[in-house]
């Protein structure tokens, strides 16, 4: 858990991304090793990683906002239906088994890792806003896909804000901050939905597993300022691109686990 929790909280930083994307991933090969009833391997992992973002995308949205590349009014509208999703979403969740969400999180990777490696930064000045039905309906997908997933967001939202005209310092860095949002609704409502499967699972309060939690925070919590820090330093189009190949390499590798589940 320590050597993971190095990598978490950089990538965390660097693309916005809280810090689920790459901890789902690790937590669900960390917990197959152990006694852990295999029905809840994934909803553990997801519930576990979303209390892990909190603490990490704060720090990741603290240090983006230094630098100018976070866009908060933003959150008034777009977030409020980022929060309403993501209670949806971990609704389905809980009555989803570990493989479909395995495959759920593969296919949507890939999906939008093709978008961010195809698409053409702008070199015109972002956008401040846009309407309101947009914020709705790509909100409310935004946080219910999230939801099961235990991903911040940032892979979804990222590719959105481009496509409103944002640039992509700016898109990883307002992702970063509704990520938080994505995070705490989450992690209340995996902790909620394990309490009440009395899933009884070692060392964890619904699907949260304590351990995890203390070993990753503090560790991620200060590698996400490195990520942070590190993309403002990048040229843009290289981020971008990172971004995308980033999410095909975790993409395949739930790929493969689907297959050998």
């Amino acid at each position: 858990m320590i050597i993971a929790a190095i990598p978490v909280g950089f990538c965390a930083g660097l693309f916005g991304i809280g810090g689920g994307l790459i901890s789902v991933p690790f937590l669900f090969f960390i917990f197959d090793t152990l006694i852990i009833d295999k029905q809840y391997i994934m909803h553990l992992s997801v519930g576990t990683a979303f209390s892990i973002t909190i603490m990490t995308s704060s720090a990741s949205v603290m240090t983006h906002r230094k630098h100018g590349a976070v866009d908060f009014n933003l959150l008034k509208t777009f977030g409020l239906f980022v929060g309403i999703g993501v209670i949806f979403g971990t609704l389905l969740a809980s009555f989803l088994n570990t493989k479909t969400l395995v495959l759920l999180f593969s296919v949507i990777v890939y999906f939008f890792g093709a978008y961010l490696l195809l698409i053409q930064e702008n070199s015109k000045k972002f956008k401040a806003k846009f309407n309101i039905l947009p914020k709705i309906i790509l909100g409310f997908f935004s946080g219910f896909v999230s939801a099961p997933m235990g991903i911040t967001g940032a892979m979804i939202n990222v590719p959105i804000l481009k496509y409103f005209g944002y640039s992509i310092k700016k898109a990883i860095g307002t992702a970063a901050s509704i990520g938080f949002i994505i995070s705490l609704f989450g992690a209340i409502g995996f902790f909620t939905s394990g309490t009440l499967l009395r899933s009884n699972l070692p060392f964890s309060i619904g699907f949260i597993n304590i351990p995890a939690f203390l070993i990753f925070v503090p560790i991620t919590t200060i590698m996400a300022r490195v990520g942070a820090n590190t993309v403002h330093a990048m040229d843009k189009i290289k981020v971008q691109r990172f971004f995308g190949i980033f999410l095909y390499i975790i993409g395949t590798i739930f790929i493969y686990r689907f297959l050998n589940l």
